[in-house]
């Protein structure tokens, strides 16, 4: 399988929270999946850290990449294949990040892992 992380299960994931599932868990530490982290969700990150919004342990800077090599978990660009994706998408959420999420994943071919049931709502491939 390959599964691009919403923001939020990467950061459930790097920092052992509970509300991550055993499934969800399982399947980023599966070898035989392909695992990715969009520039997206380190854009979001960012943002929300420098708004005061997440704090993180270390400066995001140091700690995303290192996280994100840690757990072997590959980095996904944007592309602009993916951005004009947007056209096809209906407005069923407001969210910029999350819909360029679903973007690469439509373009791309991948599985979102989430539990953000506005994402849900939309014809991708969900875990």
């Amino acid at each position: 399988m390959r599964i691009l992380l919403d923001t939020h299960i990467f950061l459930w994931f790097i920092s052992g929270d509970t509300r991550l599932s055993t499934d969800v868990r399982d399947a980023i530490r599966d070898p035989d999946n392909e695992v990715y982290l969009s520039s997206v969700s380190i854009w979001e990150i960012i943002v929300k850290y420098q708004l005061g919004k997440l704090p993180l342990p270390e400066p995001p800077e140091t700690y995303l990449p290192k996280q994100r090599n840690l757990h072997q978990i590959a980095s996904l660009t944007l592309d602009e294949s993916s951005v004009v994706q947007l056209v096809n998408l209906p407005s069923l959420h407001r969210d910029p990040f999350d819909r360029m999420l679903i973007c690469q994943a439509l373009q791309n071919g991948l599985t979102i892992a989430t539990v953000d049931g506005q994402i849900l709502a939309y014809a991708v491939s969900t875990l």
